[in-house]
């Protein structure tokens, strides 16, 4: 204990502390492809054309260099190198939203693709907003990205083909092109949502919610149109044998899928199942119905869609219609990589099949068990 009546500064520890520069002293210098040339004793011309053309600079001096590179840590400039040969070595990719573990999984595949062949992703999500894809799109162009992977948030692909008109390769994910000259890579989504209703009805539900998300992103209403097709080809009439209805919500979230459920257990009468346009709003569908005392399968049945990672992990584990996320990734990477190499190349679309993976979260109404 100190008895000079000072106290003692409090503990740091787990704190790491360290010194800050001063002000007035200057930080320190990059290294120039200048230096790079002095030290080897050759010309700037010398050194550009050994980072860039080797082949056409003598072996022994090809050898002087790369040992000042490697002595000085020089690091070159892509973006001086970007000036002269118009290459950015960059892929812009456009996601709705980069927290959805499915367009996580897709990135990571176009990722694996695309480092291969020497390129950087710059990632962004537009939070399904179609402004701001805009705004990403026109910084991308600023950027000058050498292709583009978007999944667009609107219908309205003009602003896309207009960039790729400008020359730059770009494949749409799980979205078709439709007139467009665009590449593009799919999954089959009117089927997905055919499975999942297909499903439920061949349980006995004859009451089916459809949690939703906005109608302006084409897999919603693609997944929609699904269902309602395998309530049609039941022979039976919506709204009349088979109950369906939606519930629509504003974005594809857990938030927005936990919320859903107040209106979803208002409905009178109240739904036996419920399909969700993905886990996402899956998960939030059953947190909702765990706060309300409610457990699934038992007194409502689930589905969801894209089986991301989490879903064999809930309790109880989603029947979910899996999409191939990391082969959309991987194979729209292959197409972009194909016409940004300036070969004979085709646009083509490109379309997988879903596949539905049931789980404990589906099961026969009570009415009906055995």
């Amino acid at each position: 204990m100190r008895t000079d009546g000072v106290e003692p500064a409090p503990p740091t520890a787990g704190i790491v502390q360290r010194p800050v520069r001063d002000a007035g002293r200057p930080a320190v210098q990059r290294v120039t492809i200048r230096d790079v040339a002095s030290l080897a004793g050759v010309s700037v011309a010398t050194v550009s054309n050994a980072l860039n053309r080797p082949s056409i600079v003598a072996p022994d001096t090809l050898e002087r260099v790369q040992e000042a590179i490697a002595r000085t840590g020089f690091v070159r400039s892509t973006a001086a190198g970007q000036l002269r040969g118009g290459k950015s070595r960059t892929v812009g990719v456009v996601v709705l939203d980069l927290a959805n573990p499915f367009f996580t999984d897709m990135v990571r595949g176009a990722e694996d693709v695309l480092r291969k062949h020497g390129y950087m992703l710059m990632v962004c999500s537009s939070d399904e907003s179609t402004e701001q894809e805009l705004h990403y799109l026109r910084l991308l162009e600023e950027h000058r990205v050498d292709g583009l992977l978007i999944t667009p948030a609107g219908h309205e692909l003009r602003e896309i083909a207009k960039l790729a008109a400008y020359g730059v390769p770009t494949v749409l994910l799980d979205r078709d092109a439709n007139d467009e000259a665009l590449c593009s890579v799919t999954v089959d989504d009117i089927r997905g949502g055919q499975l999942a209703a297909h499903h439920l009805l061949e349980l006995g539900h004859a009451d089916i919610a459809f949690v939703n998300g906005p109608a302006t992103i084409r897999q919603c209403a693609d997944r929609r149109e699904g269902a309602m097709t395998a309530v049609r080809a039941k022979g039976r009439r919506p709204r009349r044998d088979v109950v369906f209805r939606e519930i629509e919500v504003p974005a594809l979230t857990a938030d927005h899928g936990e919320r859903a459920v107040g209106a979803l257990l208002a409905l009178e009468p109240r739904p036996t199942a419920v399909i969700c346009a993905n886990d996402l709003l899956a998960l939030g569908v059953l947190k909702g119905l765990a706060s309300a005392r409610l457990a699934p399968p038992e007194d409502l049945a689930v589905v969801g869609y894209d089986d991301v990672t989490f879903a064999s992990m809930l309790s109880p584990a989603l029947t979910s219609v899996r999409q191939p996320k990391y082969e959309l990734g991987a194979t729209a990477a292959r197409l972009l990589v194909e016409e940004a190499t300036g070969g004979a190349h085709e646009h083509r679309s490109i379309r997988f099949e879903p596949e539905l993976v049931v789980r404990a979260s589906s099961r026969a109404p009570r009415a009906i068990r055995p």
